[in-house]
């Protein structure tokens, strides 16, 4: 059985809007769902997007594996406080190791 990521490391909640493709009057998106288990870091990095180039990402978001989230979705961090916002997902990466708890990293902009 893999390892998850303990709850108690995981306090924050954050919504997702998945990115379903672009449509005749832009980027379309599908049902938004909600995480009850993230963690959210307002660190600013230099990460690949998926298309290969350098850009600097805002914020990072860990969770534990379950529904995907391309890269173009929308993410809102913080609901309810001051700092709510909504940004795209630069690149969702899942890291899965037989004796690390496994999770999802998710790359802001």
């Amino acid at each position: 059985m893999a390892l998850t990521m303990p709850a108690f490391l995981l306090p924050h909640t954050v919504t997702v809007k998945p990115y379903a493709g672009t449509g005749a009057y832009g980027p379309t998106f599908g049902r938004p769902f909600t995480v009850r288990r993230a963690y959210v870091e307002d660190r600013r990095r230099l990460v690949r997007a998926s298309d290969g180039a350098e850009t600097i990402s805002e914020t990072t978001v860990i969770t534990r594996p379950g529904p995907s989230v391309p890269a173009g979705s929308e993410v809102t961090v913080w609901p309810g406080t001051p700092a709510e916002r909504t940004a795209t997902v630069l690149t969702a990466s899942t890291f899965d190791h037989p004796s690390a708890p496994a999770h999802l990293e998710i790359t802001l902009t």
